[in-house]
């Protein structure tokens, strides 16, 4: 999956966690899309197993893209603690570097993350 499937992904899963519900207007809000790029994506989310889409318009994620989901949303909120912790950023810094690095960190490198931020829980 592409960057920008990602971030589809893990802001409908943020939206539906906050509000219960999500369509395509709030993820084209919340990510300062336009509605017709949101469409595309939401299509193409939707072939490939993704996304289901409610008669009502709403956004469902399936199994698979909850699980896609909490994948990207793990390594992004690893990724701001890790960062905030060793580089001594703000959180908006961390936050906004976490979102580019989500995308491209090897799993090697990320286990290696978590497995620090584990070991060194009680030093924050």
């Amino acid at each position: 999956m592409q960057e920008s499937g990602e971030d589809y992904i893990e802001t409908i899963y943020l939206l539906k966690k906050k509000k219960g519900y999500v369509r395509s207007i709030d993820v084209a809000n919340e990510l300062g899309f336009s509605r017709p790029s949101v469409s595309r994506a939401v299509g193409i989310l939707k072939d490939d197993g993704y996304l289901n889409v409610a008669s009502d318009g709403s956004l469902e994620l399936t199994e698979e893209g909850v699980k896609k989901a909490k994948s990207v949303y793990d390594r992004h909120k690893n990724l701001t603690k890790f960062l905030m912790i060793t580089a001594g950023v703000s959180e908006e810094t961390a936050e906004n570097d976490a979102c580019r690095i989500e995308h491209i960190i090897s799993s090697e490198t990320f286990k290696g993350i978590k497995k620090y931020l584990k070991e060194h829980k009680d030093e924050f």
